[in-house]
């Protein structure tokens, strides 16, 4: 993080960001929400809420807008020295988590139906093209948000969206995949700042008394952050596998998968109390014993939607060596057949081992155990051996001293570009189909098939297969306790795309979900914060049986309805998201 902080700073201080009323007078809402227009609330309202909250109301500019000479179609002057800086720097995720206005897939800074935005071009961010003649719209990005600094900033900002009726939008490190941290015309409320962590040898949730090793982290934390923190506290930290993404957001909320999940569970079997701002106004501390509703809502029903989280405490485990395999070849028409049989052959015994992780493009996979020893480990991928060594790849099983360790060499070291524009889509595969022999053939013959079509497949193997689950102790679909491999799918397509493309990307990733990958797992569910966008039963898919009294916990903390995100619990509908396309 120090090695980045210089060009953080610069990127911080080139953007304008803090409120002056001019700002207030000349922004003009962007049409389309059937909610209040900002252009409504009064200068007075908003000077109101800045004092309010010690004067953090922020206005808030596209993140490319100094490389461009017009913004919302007004001619304005090109900055080159800010401009060569967010160029250098436009694809780094640890830039783009500094800044309220970015995200990491770009596409939801934009307003997809309408056509606007402000983007330069991922694969050449110094491309002209990019910006001769095109005008900076502000897009999805909320013209004013909250820097977050105090459970007080939520609560005023609460009472400010009930006075108004301006929709809420909540924003920590951009890692969100469905676009529901953005809203037309909406107040952003940023919790990047939140930056507290602390290691306790006993914590006791209040109210509780079991006592646990845990680390409490503010909602802004970083794994990247609460990795080495509890690597020098002689701990480890479950958690997930990009370095900005922040530990107490939409990960935890949504279930929290990690490389490790299978032996050690989810984020939210793993979280022990969070400390949350809800809709109604008050401040709250949700565990097991009290708001417990609330506690069970958290685990699993998603973000955006039941409050701002504040912090939150999880349980962590004592820093011991870990076995990693890392095994790469090139896919050919001879060998992918072998490399799938072995690969969904062994994965219910490899899960049930300990083993979690990726499998990769361009062909091979990444995993990790904390259970077995090296010669374990080396015997229970001897498979995997051979298989690289008949076709000159390779397959490098090694011990790790802790998981900062693999942490360090798999993700820092490979950290992967971000601002590029494209769907997610995804299904949770149960054990059963790799159990029986009709279901091994079946998905074998399906993943050979989409490598020919579409490129092979990313895999996280994340599910909690081998952890020691009470049922119905949290809200996620119970489609994640049965799954062996969380299967995904995406499409990509330019940062200048017309509506029809960007439409065409989404379709494919839809139709992709319903025609294959559901019929694989019929009765299954998915991730929800990397399904399909639009996934046409997301109340059954995301949450199963769950949904029913999610919603019920929902309407008893966000009796107003301040809160709402796409597709989430208690949505209100695509009239109220105007920026998504229609398919």
């Amino acid at each position: 993080m120090a090695k980045l902080s210089a060009v953080n700073l610069a990127l911080r201080l080139v953007l304008p960001c803090f409120l002056g009323s001019f700002f207030i007078l000349a922004i003009t809402p962007i049409a389309g929400s059937s909610r209040s227009p900002l252009s409504a609330i009064t200068p007075d309202a908003w000077t109101s809420l800045n004092a309010s909250i010690g004067g953090r109301l922020r206005r808030a500019t596209p993140f490319a807008l100094p490389c461009f000479a017009k913004y919302n179609n007004v001619t304005v002057p090109v900055d080159e020295v800010a401009c060569k800086t967010i160029q250098d720097h436009y694809t780094s995720p640890s830039s783009r988590v500094e800044n309220f206005s970015t995200n990491m897939l770009v596409q939801y800074e934009t307003c997809m139906a309408q056509h606007t935005g402000c983007l330069l071009d991922y694969t050449n961010p110094q491309n002209p093209l990019a910006t001769d003649g095109v005008s900076c719209d502000q897009g999805q990005i909320s013209p004013y948000y909250v820097d977050i600094r105090a459970p007080s900033d939520i609560q005023a900002a609460f009472q400010f969206a009930e006075k108004t009726s301006v929709p809420l939008s909540i924003k920590n490190t951009g890692h969100d995949y469905m676009g529901r941290s953005r809203q037309l015309n909406s107040l952003g409320l940023w919790t990047h700042n939140l930056q507290t962590m602390s290691y306790h040898a006993q914590f006791t949730p209040e109210h509780c008394k079991t006592s646990h090793r845990a680390i409490t982290v503010g909602a802004g934390v970083t794994f990247e952050q609460v990795y080495k923190f509890a690597d020098d506290n002689d701990v480890m930290f479950i958690g997930g596998y990009a370095s900005t993404i922040g530990a107490s957001g939409g990960w935890l909320m949504g279930g929290g998968h990690s490389v490790l999940s299978p032996v050690y569970g989810l984020g939210v079997d793993r979280v022990l109390e969070i400390k949350i701002v809800t809709p109604d106004g008050k401040f709250r501390t949700a565990n097991a014993c009290q708001n417990s509703d609330l506690f069970w809502a958290l685990r699993g029903g998603g973000g955006g939607t039941f409050g701002v989280v504040v912090e939150s405490t999880h349980l962590v485990e004592p820093r011991i060596p870990l076995q990693a395999i890392n095994m790469t070849f090139t896919p050919t028409a001879d060998n992918l057949q072998e490399f799938f049989e072995i690969l969904v052959n062994n994965s219910a015994s490899w899960g049930g081992a300990g083993w979690g992780g990726h499998v990769l493009p361009p062909g091979g996979l990444v995993y990790v155990n904390p259970r077995l020893s090296l010669d374990e480990a080396k015997q229970s991928m001897a498979q995997l051996s051979t298989f690289s060594q008949n076709y000159n790849g390779t397959a490098e099983i090694q011990t790790f001293a802790s998981w900062y360790a693999f942490f360090t060499k798999f993700i820092m070291e490979g950290t992967i570009a971000s601002a590029n524009t494209g769907p997610l889509g995804s299904r949770l595969l149960p054990q059963t189909l790799f159990e029986s022999e009709s279901g091994r053939t079946q998905l074998v013959a399906h993943l050979v098939k989409r490598t020919s079509e579409l490129g092979f497949p990313y895999t996280p193997v994340v599910t909690p297969i081998a952890y020691n689950y009470t049922e119905g102790a949290t809200s996620l679909t119970p489609a994640w306790r049965t799954g062996l491999w969380h299967y995904s799918t995406k499409a990509t397509f330019s940062y200048n795309s017309s509506v029809e493309q960007i439409r065409a990307a989404y379709s494919t990733v839809h139709n992709f979900v319903r025609d294959e990958l559901t019929p694989l797992a019929p009765d299954s569910g998915a991730y929800l914060n990397e399904g399909d966008v639009y996934e046409s039963d997301h109340e059954y898919t995301y949450w199963g049986p769950n949904y029913e009294r999610l919603a019920a916990i929902k309407a008893k903390y966000d009796p107003h309805r301040l809160l709402d995100c796409w597709k989430c619990v208690g949505w209100k509908g695509p009239a109220e998201h105007p920026c998504y396309i229609t398919l």
